[in-house]
């Protein structure tokens, strides 16, 4: 793969990495829903992954942390510690894909070991991206949630900025990450073919001497 593509690659894993950061940061993953007939719509209430916010009519909103961890449901602890493991899996990628890429001084001047690292950082990029996992475990969470009759209408909840963000930022790291795995290595079988070559000549050139 040449510069470019690796270039590419890594510009689109980092864009993904951002909009996961963005996902895991802002409390709009459950928001609300509208859906009854008897529901107050002067109030907005956010469902995140570390609080939970209300927004009023006039605008003004107010977030409090959770107080407990273990009395959380397990939808938003599983979704929380897959989402933190991605971040930390992605910035690690980020490093590799730096080290090993074409136009980076970084690694010494071996071509073959940096592409070698370059494709293993786009390899953890797809591997490790545990947010896809996050993302569709809460959106299955919010759809059972949702159309389970036994939930009462105002505690239904729809789906939230922070999950479309998380499916987006999901998209561009694995197409990132695809990219960065095509820098496969350059076979020695090449350089020995091209070195049995030229040695028919010089030895030609010592007979005409």
């Amino acid at each position: 793969a040449n510069s470019g593509l690796q270039l590419l690659g890594f510009s689109l894993a980092m864009l993904g990495w951002v909009a996961l950061v963005v996902s895991t940061a802002i409390p709009q993953w459950q928001m609300s829903s509208y859906a009854g007939d008897n529901i107050i719509t002067a109030q907005a209430m956010y469902k995140g992954l570390w609080m939970e916010c209300v927004t009023q009519s006039t605008g003004l909103m107010s977030c409090k942390m959770y107080d407990s961890v273990l009395a959380l449901p397990g939808t938003i602890q599983g979704t929380r510690a897959l989402m933190v493991l991605s971040l930390v899996l992605a910035f690690l990628a980020m490093i590799a894909s730096t080290v090993g890429m074409k136009c980076t001084r970084c690694g010494g001047d071996d071509k073959v070991k940096k592409a070698r690292i370059a494709m293993t950082g786009g390899i953890i990029f797809i591997v490790g991206l545990a947010a896809f996992s996050a993302c569709a475990w809460c959106t299955h969470q919010i759809i059972t949630d949702f159309y389970n009759p036994l939930t009462p209408v105002n505690a239904k909840y729809e789906f939230g900025s922070a999950v479309f963000i998380g499916w987006a930022g999901c998209a561009l790291t694995i197409l990132g990450g695809a990219l960065l795995s095509c820098s496969c290595p350059v076979r020695e079988s090449k350089s020995s073919y091209r070195a049995s070559q030229s040695y028919p000549k010089s030895a030609s050139a010592k007979e005409y001497v």
